[in-house]
């Protein structure tokens, strides 16, 4: 029973979304500015081979969790992805919990590309930065700089109001363009690289690989905004689940290249001091400053995609939260007209509004705060996998990953090892630990959920009607409390 059906309103999301939509969301999502701005350090890092070594290892452990992703999204094929798949497995509590976590990562994400966009457009337009307001972290916030993040957010959510068949438009139309850059990236290594430049190929000790590999999580978070807009997709559900693998496949060849060609361009050494390495390295393959703009605009190209779809699965997964009577109704609000989530857009994209008035900074914060949630997130999913693979083991998968063997068992445990192992990366003392900075951000968002997971239901059996028991416990809580006033 959704938020609307409770409230007697008309409920549905429209399925609007095809193929093609439903990759470059995904895609698109997991292409965001990263990219750009971080593959300088990459290579400093790691050296080339360090840095594609780390892509390569990333991807597969991406790759496994996505496997688990696209058997549960065939088998669910609902708006909120993780919500449902782990209140089915595990509970509301538990399931609140995954919900929360990579809601946090794709808000962090979100406000990362408010951030990323005024930093890129700064590098076309050296004088746009006018009005000081204050510095932060040593970065001087003017007035004007922060209004082109604040004026995109307010664009970028409008688009999505509008309705998901326009956010795909836009979606699929602008990663297009960054596979054309991409492919001029190539030809540019080609005709003006040289395999010297990619010394070193590996920086002593491991601790520049680990550097490069914390990173993966935020890099290829996206994948599972398929699963939070399959209610809205027009296609066969065993097809949903096969765009979630295929899009990590595309995300890893993507970054691969992106090592590969920047590496090639310049020596380590110029890299390491360029403002944006991999657009120097693209105008210096090309001999040209003006293929440095250009490689510039595909940047904010990746920037579009990853914070359109990221805003969409965002919304989808409060919007489903406050469906199942988690999250206050005024989250679950379809908008009358385009019925999209137009509250949750709106919490959302007002987030997203706030970051660029903390600085350039707040990037590399954003980036690290939201990867450790995003991986308890995955790690909840990949035990969800295994446990309705026991409990529920003729339960309909349109996609059954591994066949009918074990097979599909081990890719769960596989999954669930790797995660764990991910996070530990993150804890002081290990080879890539955080700063106080995102730990900071990461203990606000987690500090907001507490106060709506107590008023989770507990009690409540994992099962296919656990959203139905949960909201008719929220809603008898209600009655309740309005009686009691």
């Amino acid at each position: 029973m959704a938020v609307e059906q409770a409230e007697g309103n008309s409920p549905g999301l429209v399925k609007s979304l095809g193929n093609l939509d439903a990759l470059a969301l995904g895609f698109g999502a997991m292409i965001g500015f990263g990219w750009v701005v971080l593959t300088g350090g990459w290579l400093d890092n790691a050296g080339t081979m360090g840095a594609v070594l780390a892509m390569v290892v990333g991807g597969g452990i991406m790759a496994v969790v996505g496997l688990t992703y696209a058997e549960l999204t065939a088998a669910m094929p609902k708006a909120g992805g993780e919500h449902n798949f782990i209140l089915r497995a595990l509970g509301a509590r538990p399931s609140f919990i995954g919900s929360w976590a990579i809601t946090g990562g794709y808000v962090t994400i979100v406000a990362f590309e408010a951030v990323a966009l005024p930093r890129t457009v700064e590098y076309i337009f050296p004088g746009m930065s006018q009005i000081p307001l204050w510095t932060i972290a040593g970065f001087e916030v003017n007035l004007t700089w922060a209004l082109v993040g604040v004026l995109s957010a307010i664009i970028i959510t409008w688009i999505n109001i509008r309705g998901v068949k326009q956010a795909g438009v836009l979606q699929t139309f602008v990663v297009l363009f960054l596979v054309a850059i991409g492919l001029l990236m190539i030809a540019g290594a080609f005709a003006g690289g040289e395999a010297k430049n990619m010394e070193p190929f590996f920086t002593p000790g491991t601790s520049g690989f680990f550097a490069v590999l914390v990173a993966v999580p935020f890099l290829f978070i996206g994948f599972d905004v398929i699963p939070q807009s399959a209610e809205e997709v027009k296609i066969p559900a065993k097809q949903i689940g096969k765009l979630v693998v295929l899009s990590v496949i595309l995300a890893t060849v993507w970054y691969v290249m992106v090592v590969l060609t920047t590496s090639s361009a310049m020596p380590a050494a110029q890299l390491a001091g360029a403002d944006i390495a991999t657009a120097d390295a693209f105008g210096a393959l090309f001999g040209s400053d003006l293929m440095a703009k250009v490689l510039i605009a595909g940047g904010i190209a990746g920037i579009l995609t990853s914070w359109n779809s990221l805003l969409l699965g965002a919304s989808r997964l409060v919007y489903s939260l406050a469906r199942s009577g988690m999250l206050p109704s005024w989250f679950g609000k379809l908008h009358p007209k385009y019925r999209t989530p137009a509250n949750a857009l709106v919490f959302i994209g007002g987030i997203s509004m706030l970051a660029p008035f903390f600085g350039a900074e707040m990037l590399g914060w954003l980036v690290d705060s939201g990867a450790p949630s995003i991986i308890v997130a995955y790690f909840l999913v990949s035990v969800t996998f295994l446990v309705l693979r026991k409990r529920e083991p003729k339960m309909d998968r349109p996609l059954r990953v591994g066949g009918t063997g074990n097979a599909g068992a081990v890719i769960g445990w596989i999954s669930v090892l790797l995660t764990a192992a991910l996070f530990s990366l993150y804890m002081p003392g290990m080879p890539a630990s955080l700063s106080w900075e995102p730990w900071a951000i990461f203990a606000i968002w987690w500090a907001l959920g507490a106060i709506y997971f107590f008023k989770v239901p507990a009690g409540i059996k994992p099962g296919e009607d656990a959203e139905e028991k949960v909201l008719e416990a929220v809603m008898r809580r209600r009655s309740k409390g309005a009686r009691n006033a």
